[in-house]
């Protein structure tokens, strides 16, 4: 029986071996070791921002990324619908309102049309707005140009998740870096990984501060044991920030590799009537996920026909998010939506892209999907 192709797999190699046991004979377990601050400068220098704060996952970032912005009790904070629960939940974490904004179908970044109206109303309704938060989604980039001037010239910070974008930029800018403060993840299917793991960055000291302080359980730096904050214990251990240090030199290879996927299923979907790559030909995308998006009627079978029979010979893909509206944890928060996160729900399909697939177990997946576009005429 063949082995499962999976979506997005870590990629790991004798250097991750080697970074993670250097890190272990180092003997320094303890987050000011220099494992975590080798890790953060590396990060940084990649990204190119002044200050980088590892912690333990991408959610602890952005938790703290949205108290350094302000967000609590009596505020709102804007969120894409078309994301992560991880997102929303972060806003949950602090006392916030979630407020919802749909996406624009080309990506299915932050509609920044649907943005600004919303801004306007809240205004008139006399509602805080602690923050607006980005999702790079599968790695493209939101629209920063347009979003950007609207934020300033409404006095709101912007936090972006770009957990899925590592290594993406747009027009030559690091994703992560466009706002006041930028997080990313390092779960097992990004595109790097530590096992468990995120990162902060920003330009603002003040800001990088205040998120390690809260990070390590808001100890005041004295001798004994100093509390004037509720602190997190949100600290990223020195031998997973080994094992990032060697992702992170790898990072370029690994990114390459999704890329020659993503034009490898655009070339195949290209004569397919009814489908498109989601965010095909952006340039600046890591090409996290390459995730398709069927028109049934054009096409003449569905995104979840093809899930099926992917599934029958072993390759794992799965629908696109479904949109935070719509989970029931949810249901009553706020939201402005145009249905065009939900039909990206109802017609696509993230197919594997992680950069561990092999040549052969590529030849396999393309193989397969070309027998069922064969069988479904």
């Amino acid at each position: 029986m063949p082995s499962w192709i999976f979506l997005s797999s870590p990629d790991l190699t004798p250097a991750e071996e080697s970074y993670l046991l250097a890190a272990f004979r180092s003997g320094r377990f303890d987050p000011q070791g220099p494992e975590i601050g080798a890790f953060e400068l590396e990060v940084a220098q990649r990204v190119g921002v002044e200050h980088a704060v590892a912690v333990s996952s991408g959610t602890a970032a952005l938790h703290l990324a949205l108290l350094a912005s302000g967000a609590g009790p009596g505020s709102a904070v804007i969120v894409p619908t078309l994301t992560f629960a991880a997102t929303a939940n972060a806003v949950m974490y602090t006392g916030a309102q979630p407020i919802f904004v749909d996406c624009e179908p080309g990506a299915g970044n932050i509609d920044v049309q649907l943005l600004l109206d919303l801004l306007h109303q809240l205004r008139a309704d006399g509602q805080r707005v602690a923050a607006v938060m980005t999702v790079d989604i599968n790695g493209s980039c939101a629209d920063y140009d347009r979003l950007l001037p609207i934020c300033q010239d409404a006095g709101i910070p912007v936090v972006e998740d770009s957990a899925q974008a590592l290594g993406s930029t747009r027009q030559g800018q690091a994703a992560g870096t466009f706002g006041l403060i930028g997080t990313y993840s390092f779960s097992h299917n990004k595109i790097m990984t530590t096992s468990a793991g995120g990162m902060l960055v920003t330009d603002d000291a003040v800001v990088a501060a205040r998120c390690r302080h809260l990070s390590s359980q808001a100890r005041e730096p004295v001798t004994h044991y100093e509390h004037r904050d509720v602190g997190y214990n949100y600290r990223l251990s020195p031998l997973l920030a080994g094992l990032g240090r060697a992702q992170l030199h790898r990072l370029d290879g690994m990114i390459e590799r999704r890329r020659a996927l993503r034009e490898r299923y655009a070339k195949l979907f290209a004569s397919v009537p009814g489908t498109r790559i989601l965010g095909d030909g952006d340039p600046g995308s890591n090409c996290w996920l390459t995730s398709l998006v069927v028109e049934p009627v054009a096409a003449g079978w569905s995104a979840e026909q093809l899930a099926a029979y992917l599934a029958a010979h072993r390759i794992e893909s799965r629908p696109m998010w479904k949109p935070m509206h719509r989970q029931p944890v949810f249901a009553d928060c706020p939201a402005a939506v145009s249905g065009a996160a939900d039909r990206l729900f109802a017609t696509s399909i993230s197919l594997p892209s992680g950069s561990a697939i092999t040549d052969p177990l590529a030849d396999r997946l393309f193989s397969t999907i070309e027998q069922f576009l064969q069988e479904h005429g």
